[in-house]
């Protein structure tokens, strides 16, 4: 149940079992001394949320936690991002990566720590709050650096640990590689994300191959001719148009898609207008477009681009101004370092160690990493009380959802697992064999 970085990059099996057990317990010892501190810290970034790449006071933090426990700490890097090594004799490069960004959103949680900040996005004044679990993510972050150092007699290695900004925008992580990360940095050997999840806290959940969708961004306006509400026919009016792509646009997923590849065209803002009684002269949408392969992917694209001129052409009005932004790519794990990974999983969190069988919808710009050339292995971790979540689910309540104003994961068995789940994945590629008792 481990594993090590060949010279051609690939992986195989290595000679000596990992000791999960001994690992676990010294890990969970580990986090009983750290957990009030992990606490402390998740609860203030969730009080302090921060857009994409204006993530300065919550960088800052964690560069400052990273230095007092002796990590080798770069900041601005990819505009915002933090890197922290720490280095640890021969061995494998491994990165650890988590995020740093919030989203536009307002709290509803009634948490007594809930996010009251405000900031500016795309020229608006608006609400900021954790609602994707980047906060979890964080403390995950500090409490695997503060157990590995702990544990340190006991690896050899290179540890590159990654705060990467802008991740809600999908632009963080190439602003990160485009700053130079693996020049300045090394290349990793291999490198490790999670993302907690609507699932019972304890519980992790992995595959290989195919983990993410594709994420392309819409904006798409309509031009047309304003004027009185009360003289329609003077008009041409963008909202008609844009009510009638929203709803056209979706033929392309049922008629034109095959229907056993996952796509989907979301629209999540439309402005236009500014009084009941005058129709405006244009309309703005903004989406996205969601796929697994490339084939589906061309095919929605084309789609979207089609039924939007003619919904312009349907009303007399000029061809739609038409924006496609490449967002993130899928999320494609190295199929050994799953499968490895995964045997430690199992071996940690016996049959709440789940294997996925179809990828998740969602989207993650640390694709650009795996792009890059760096074998992956991203999983999931459960963040909600168990009981809480099979209540609700009795009452046929749906899961709670990401991205929205309610979302609030359980922290303390979500910390503990993300910090344990990690802590032993990076032990799957670096430690010594055999452990040899207590850490100094």
């Amino acid at each position: 149940m481990d594993s090590q970085v060949t010279d051609a990059g690939g992986w195989r099996p290595a000679s000596h079992p990992l000791d999960v057990d001994a690992f676990t317990a010294l890990i969970e010892a580990r986090l009983d001394a750290d957990y009030p501190g992990l606490d402390a810290l998740y609860k203030d970034i969730h009080a302090n949320p921060e857009l994409p790449f204006l993530e300065a006071r919550t960088a800052a933090r964690l560069a400052g936690l990273m230095r007092e426990l002796g990590l080798e700490v770069t900041e601005q890097v990819g505009r915002t991002g933090v890197v922290a090594v720490l280095r640890n004799g021969d061995g494998p490069r491994v990165m650890v990566r988590t995020e740093l960004d919030g989203l536009p959103i307002e709290e509803e949680t009634g948490l007594p720590y809930a996010s009251r900040a405000r900031s500016v996005w795309q020229g608006d004044d608006v609400p900021v709050m954790h609602s994707c679990g980047h906060d979890i993510h964080m403390a995950c972050w500090i409490g695997v650096a503060r157990a590995l150092i702990h544990l340190k007699d006991a690896w050899s290695g290179t540890l590159v640990f990654v705060a990467q900004p802008a991740e809600e925008a999908g632009e963080g992580a190439k602003a990160m590689l485009a700053d130079g990360f693996i020049e300045r940095f090394g290349k990793p050997d291999c490198g490790f994300a999670l993302h907690v999840a609507p699932l019972p806290a304890g519980m992790i959940a992995y595959k290989g191959g195919v983990f993410t969708s594709f994420a392309d961004g819409l904006d798409l306006t309509f031009n047309g001719r304003g004027g009185h509400g009360s003289m329609p026919h003077g008009t041409i009016d963008p909202i008609m148009m844009a009510a009638r792509f929203v709803t056209d646009v979706q033929s392309v997923i049922s008629r034109e898609k095959d229907p056993f590849g996952f796509g989907v065209v979301s629209i999540g803002a439309i402005h236009a207008g500014s009084a009941g009684n005058v129709i405006p002269a244009c309309c703005r949408l903004h989406g996205t477009i969601r796929s697994l392969d490339h084939a589906v992917r061309g095919k929605l694209i084309a789609g979207v681009e089609r039924t939007a001129r003619a919904v312009a052409a349907m009303s007399g009005a000029p061809d739609p101004e038409i924006t496609i932004k490449e967002g993130a790519k899928a999320v494609v794990n190295d199929e050994a370092l799953a499968t490895s990974t995964g045997a430690i999983f199992r071996a940690a969190f016996g049959d709440q160690a789940v294997l996925m069988p179809k990828p998740a919808a969602a989207s993650e710009d640390y694709s650009e990493f795996i792009h890059a050339g760096v074998p992956s292995n991203f999983f999931f971790i459960g963040g909600f009380d168990r009981a809480a979540l099979a209540a609700a689910r009795a009452r046929g309540e749906p899961d709670p959802a990401p991205h929205t104003s309610t979302y609030a994961p359980t922290p303390e068995p979500a910390i503990r697992g993300g910090v344990k789940a990690m802590t032993l994945a990076v032990l799957g590629v670096v430690a010594k064999a055999p452990l040899l008792g207590p850490p100094s």
